[in-house]
């Protein structure tokens, strides 16, 4: 009984240590959001996809604050995220949300940085990216179109990411009547570059691979990952559908730096060695962590 509630204790910290973990890079990341968006974007006329680009050209029009814009038009979706999502979900992206509204309310009267539109693009891109990235990796979401996204991929025969895109064409299109067509491009490179921090933000710098190699020498090429790579392969049972012959397939983990010296180990060995790489988003367990090469 005493290690029964010795285990509930330190794995109730363990909880509670993850949700302020959480609560710290939504909030982080949420600010982040507002600085590219009220120090960078919003002041050279260059928007961004979904709710935040709806809410910025809504914000011109009539002269309301954009943090308004930003939590009413979201909170619909919020809503629509506790049904078909989950109560963590709807209350990280509540949290992100409020926090990015308020965030912009009180940067508004600070100047921006440059007047130079491209300069405004790349920097708020990055920055933007790097904060949507940093909620959506921890648990929630800053834009009410991804929710409705998720919903329509249940009745439509198009994915999360074509619906989202048709959104953002559309959105992204707008700016041209509303900013003039120069803007319109502008806001496409921060798209762009914020497209592309996301990913990086989500996945991490050192992504990971995975390795299926299939050769006759398979132990030469194993040996030779982990003396001179310091990974470990696992070995897999397979068997050719055209010839029926029995194979052995390599399986490994590496990071996306170690994958030309991969294919150098291989080819030095077997050249006619068949060869796939993926990417992974995630690895967790097992022995991944790197041997040391003596």
């Amino acid at each position: 009984m005493e290690y029964v509630q010795e285990y509930k204790r330190a794995h109730k910290k363990l909880t509670k240590a993850k949700i302020a973990k959480r609560t710290l890079f939504i909030v982080l990341g949420a600010c982040l959001v507002a600085i590219g968006l009220e120090i960078f974007l919003v002041p050279n006329q260059i928007i961004d996809g979904g709710i935040v680009g709806i809410s910025i050209i809504l914000s011109h029009l009539t002269g309301v604050n954009l943090g308004v814009f930003l939590f009413v038009l979201n909170l619909p979706f919020l809503i629509m995220g506790y049904k078909e999502i989950g109560k963590t979900f709807a209350i990280s992206t509540l949290l992100g949300v409020t926090v990015m509204s308020i965030g912009t309310s009180f940067l508004h009267p600070v100047s921006e940085l440059t007047e130079d539109p491209l300069l405004a693009a790349v920097f708020g891109g990055i920055i933007l990216g790097i904060g949507v990235g940093m909620v959506i990796r921890y648990g929630g979401s800053l834009d009410g179109t991804e929710i409705v996204a998720i919903m329509f991929n249940k009745k439509l025969p198009f994915s999360v990411g074509e619906t989202v895109m048709v959104f953002n064409i559309f959105i992204l299109g707008s700016a041209g009547f509303v900013f003039g067509w120069d803007r319109a491009m502008y806001s496409l490179i921060a798209y762009y570059i914020a497209f592309k921090m996301i990913d990086v933000t989500i996945q991490g710098l050192d992504e990971s691979r995975s390795v299926w190699i299939i050769s006759d020498k398979h132990r030469e090429i194993g040996d030779a990952l982990l003396a001179r790579l310091g990974r470990g392969v696992t070995y897999l049972n397979g068997e050719g559908a055209y010839t029926g012959e029995d194979k052995k397939v390599i399986f490994c983990v590496i990071t996306r730096l170690e994958e030309a010296k991969l294919k150098s180990i291989i080819e030095d060995i077997d050249e006619k060695a068949f060869l796939a790489v993926g990417s992974i988003n995630n690895v967790k367990g097992g022995n991944f962590k790197k041997r040391d090469i003596h």
